[in-house]
């Protein structure tokens, strides 16, 4: 297997021993990142089969603080489709400087950081968030898929458009539950 050299490779300071073992880390890292991009762009584009296909199967760790803790994929396509499938959610998600660690070969560990703009139509607001997620990884099948995520929230803005003009609502670390909930967004 491709990875065991990059186990055998180098980890833990040892130097790698062959570019075969070179290739295979950078491709298991570029195929985390690719998956990490194709679970941004899905939920911007509001395709909750498409969140969904980016975890593996079964018990699933998602924790995103303020919105809840998931113990599965399922739950987590539950949630997208009756809060963030909606026409007056607007959202980009934009994540960057990507930290990952391959532990083995079927099983890695992420660090992402997070710019999050929302515009929400129905209330006439617009909320930026910054922060980060904390993945692990597992290799299901040959493909790379979430096994736990855990995101935090270090710093929000958030801004009634409603008059016309942006008038700042708050800015700091994590706003009050009261300014920022994910409740207020759906449309039930």
């Amino acid at each position: 297997m491709r990875m065991r050299a990059v186990i055998n490779g180098n980890y833990g300071g040892l130097a790698m021993d062959t570019l075969e073992s070179r290739v295979a880390r950078l491709e298991a890292i570029e195929s985390i990142k690719q998956l990490k991009a194709r679970y941004l762009d899905a939920c911007d584009r509001k395709q909750p089969d498409r969140v969904r296909s980016c975890f593996t199967d079964g018990e699933v760790v998602i924790d995103y603080d303020r919105v809840g803790v998931l113990g599965s994929a399922d739950e987590l396509e539950d949630l997208f489709r009756r809060y963030g499938c909606e026409d007056h959610v607007v959202e980009m998600h934009h994540a960057q400087n990507p930290q990952i660690t391959l532990h083995d070969e079927t099983f890695a560990t992420g660090r992402w950081g997070l710019y999050y703009h929302l515009i929400d139509t129905r209330a006439q607001a617009v909320t930026q968030l910054g922060g980060f997620y904390e993945d692990e990884y597992r290799r299901q099948d040959g493909d790379w898929k979430i096994s736990a995520t855990r995101f935090r929230v270090t710093s929000t803005q958030i801004f009634d458009l409603s008059e016309g003009l942006a008038r700042a609502v708050f800015a700091g670390s994590a706003a009050p539950e009261s300014l920022d909930s994910v409740a207020n967004q759906g449309g039930q």
